[in-house]
This record gives C-alpha cells, structure tokens and sequence, in this order.
C-alpha cells in the first residue's frame, strides 16, 4: 500500500522514518487487505471530507425546508409546451416536483404555502456552453495565477450564476470537477455542473495556448500550463487522442469536447483552419460511447463540421459559418446544433481593434444570421449558451445575452430553448450524465430546480436581463436560494 525506500543502515534512529516503524507497518498491512488503491483514495478522501467540513459548511447553502413546499397562485411555464398555464399548483417535496394539481387540491399536511402573487413559476435556466473557470478571470490570469486563486474566483462566480437563475450549465473547458464536487456536497452554492473537463486539441490547434517559443516542444518536455491546469489538452494522432479522452472520462467528465476548428480566442490558428482527422475524431468518439456518452466539438466551417460529423461527433458547439450543404448534413444525421447570439453588440466578447483576434471574431459575426437562418429551415436540434471567455466584467450579462436570441427566435422559443431543450442536450451524457433525473421541465419527478419571475416572460423576455429585481425566489434541489416574496 505505502513504500518508501529502502532503510541502508540496520540501525536507524528512533526519530527516521514513519514507513519503518511497526505502527505504520501494521496500518498499512491492513490497509491493503481491506481496501483497494482505487477504494482508499476515495474513502480517504471522503472520511477528511467528513471530518474537516461541518454538516453546515456554507452559510450560503440554505437549508432544506422541513416539510412539502406548495407553490399556489402563479401562472406556469413549463419547459415543453410554450404557454402559460393559470389555475395549477407545484407540490415539491424533497428535491422533486411531486405533482402539478388544480388550485383547488388541498395542500399537504404540515406544507409551507408560497402565494406566487400572479407571478411566472418557470424551470431553472440552463447554458449548454459556458466556462465556470475560464469566464471569472482575464487570460492572463489563468495562464499565471496560482490555482487556489483561480478555483476561489470560479467558485464565487458559480453562486453568481446560481442567483442569475441559471440552475445548471454544461462546462466545456476547463478543470470545473473541483468546483462542481464542492458545489454537489455543499460547500458552495452554484449550478449543476456537466463538465467536460479539459477540450482536447491537436498541436496548434484552438486548445493549444503554447507560446511560438515554446515550440518546438522536446520529445519529453513537460505539460505546458494550459494542460497543467486542466484548461486544455494537446494530443495528435488516434493513439493520443484515445489517452486524453480515456483520461478526461476517468476524471468525470460527462461529455468530451474536441477542438475542430481555428478559434478567435486562441492566437495562433486562423479561423478557417480544419483540426482533427476524421480518424482522430473517431478514436475520441469511441472512447465516449465506450462510457454511454458523446463528444461535441468546437467548429465554425463546413470543413471542420463535416469532417467531425463523419467521424461520429453528435454536437456542433458555434457553426457559425455554416453552409446549406453541411445543414442539411446535420439535419440528416440528427446532429445538434448548440450556438451563441454573436454579433457585434454591446454584450460582445470584444478584442483589441485591429487585432488578429479581432479580425477573426467579425469573420464568425458575419455569419451568425445566416447559421440561425439555415438552423430554421433545416430544423436542426437547437441549443443555446454564452460562451463569455476571459471576460469577468460579461459574465453579469449571462441572461440579458439569452435575450438578444430575439433577433431569430420568439420568446417562447428562446424560453423552451433554454429550459427543456437545453435539457434534452444534457440528457445525451446517458449513464455519465450526474444529475440523472429531468432538469429544464415542471412535471411530476423532475427536480425542483425553479424560479418564480415577477412577470409573464413571454409577453417580455427582457426581464430575465434583470434578475436581481425580477426573479423573486430561486430554488435549486428543492432549496430556496433567494426568496424576496416572503423577505
């Protein structure tokens, strides 16, 4: 179980090593007859856990209410049909919906009533692409900064979104396992995580944040700090592609994703570039469907797009250059198409003018409304996210960002978008999937993940840009995380 090397002098003194004495020799003989070495770091780490954290580790996790919860006199949406729905009460009891009742059905015994006021009972939102590590901090930052301060600062920002109403999101890229184990077991207040850990990328591709001196890289030269810090992961060819899938899903990652393209947020690859083989794509595509899961890619152009698709991959993440060939490729195959409001706005990701960055983000704006068109007219599987990177100040923008879809979209659609739609992406995780019950819907079973928003969101979807003043309460497994009706 624990070794150390060899003792050279017969006589050591009584104050050597702790591996010689007989204490330590008899711990670990038992040790290794009862616990496996997978078994004991877990358990290892759940008795500190247990040990060093009280039952009430954070003064922001509420407590749980004592009895069923009955959300009476409010209106509906639901997350699957696109209307209002007056005359219901929501039962929760525990972390789930028990049941949607007329308002005449009586309340449960012992229940806590919350007089909804006429105000709009909806489901948690949901952003199917953002970065819990990578938004709160500048690059800089993250490429310098200790990782204790970079995990403090993605902690703060992930209570944050908590209470913009985004009650889960699908992270994809960056080392948020820590932070969604914390959140998970209490220590802190956030979303449900479905994290993708580090995005695997070929050597210059988007996920390669190397400097130009660092390469050529030796043959045994160590991780680069991007990889170090679980950011990204450079892997070429199928055989390195299959150890970084292998070992992201070890970690816990619920989907894989790959880098498929050039990026604007990454230095050194053109936008149009192509990355990945269909080869490639396939070794890592397995390795996910070996776990029940999938892997989406980051990809603007058809070339990258196809080649990805032909490969296995089930979801787009951007596409923003797009053509009518590779929709109707995507529509054929039932691939999903999960994309980003960007245009040139006051809520853009903006970059030095002038910049090659900069050059390549007007390039992806220009084709935004043409990929949202093709999107409509093929039907393809539509899901929404920010993906505010490096940009602590956007991150407050979250929902106002979720409303400038109406420039495409209506406000209804834009709602199921984020709600059951977004949910349906998630579900795609199968057994890796962390939070296996329903998310984004009001239905009996689903978890009580809600939010009461004072308004009908459907005839203004504005008010979601404002959460501080109009979401009224907001409860995530069945725990109310702010509650203004009642004080």
């Amino acid at each position: 179980m624990f070794a150390c090397s060899p003792v050279e002098e017969p006589e050591a003194p009584a104050v050597g090593c702790i591996c010689h004495s007989p204490a330590f020799l008899r711990l670990n003989a038992l040790l290794e007859q009862k616990f496996s070495r997978r078994a004991f770091l877990t358990g290892a780490a759940s008795m500190g856990a247990a040990l060093l954290w009280p039952k009430d580790a954070s003064a922001a996790i509420p407590a749980a209410p004592s009895g069923p919860v009955v959300f009476t006199n409010i209106k509906v949406f639901d997350g699957k049909s696109g209307r209002l729905s007056e005359g219901q009460q929501v039962f929760v009891e525990g972390n789930k919906i028990k049941a949607i009742v007329s308002s005449g059905e009586p309340a449960p015994k012992g229940a806590e009533i919350i007089d909804g006021g006429g105000r709009t009972l909806m489901p948690g939102l949901i952003d199917a692409h953002w970065h819990a590590m990578l938004a709160p901090l500048p690059m800089l930052d993250l490429m310098t900064a200790d990782i204790g301060y970079v995990n403090l600062a993605a902690a703060a920002e992930a209570e944050r979104t908590l209470m913009r109403g985004f009650t889960s999101i699908r992270d994809l890229a960056g080392p948020s396992f820590g932070l969604k184990r914390a959140i998970d077991s209490g220590i802190n207040a956030g979303p449900r995580i479905w994290p993708s850990g580090a995005m695997i990328s070929q050597s210059s591709g988007h996920g390669d944040f190397r400097f130009p001196y660092e390469v050529p890289a030796e043959p045994n030269a160590p991780l680069s700090r991007g990889e170090t810090a679980g950011a990204g992961m450079i892997a070429d060819g199928v055989d390195e592609v299959l150890k970084r899938s292998r070992e992201q899903l070890m970690l816990g990652a619920s989907q894989l994703k790959l880098a498929a393209g050039g990026g604007v947020a990454s230095s050194f690859d053109p936008i149009d570039v192509s990355q990945y083989t269909e080869a490639e794509f396939r070794a890592a595509v397995e390795s996910a469907e070996n776990w029940g899961t999938y892997v989406t890619v980051h990809a603007y152009t058809p070339r990258a797009i196809q080649t990805a698709i032909r490969g296995g991959v089930r979801c787009i993440d951007h596409g923003q250059l797009m053509d009518e060939e590779t929709a109707k490729i995507m529509a054929d195959k039932g691939v999903w198409f999960s994309s980003q409001a960007f245009i040139k706005n006051e809520f853009s990701n903006s970059y030095p003018p002038g910049s090659a960055n900069e050059a390549k983000q007007q390039v992806m704006y220009a084709g935004t409304d043409t990929a949202y068109g093709l999107a409509r007219q093929y039907g393809l599987k539509t899901a929404w996210g920010t993906d505010i990177l490096f940009n602590p100040a956007m991150t407050k923008n979250q929902g106002a960002i979720l409303t400038t879809m109406t420039r495409w979209y209506s406000n209804d659609e834009i709602l199921l978008m984020a709600t059951g739609t977004n949910a349906e992406l998630l579900a795609m995780s199968g057994p890796r999937n962390p939070y296996p019950g329903k998310i984004g819907v009001i239905e009996a079973g689903a978890y009580a993940d809600l939010l009461l928003l004072d308004g009908d969101p459907i005839a203004d979807i504005k008010l979601l840009a404002d959460p501080e003043t109009n979401l009224k309460i907001i409860m995530k497994d069945g725990r109310i995380y702010k509650d203004t009706v009642r004080g």
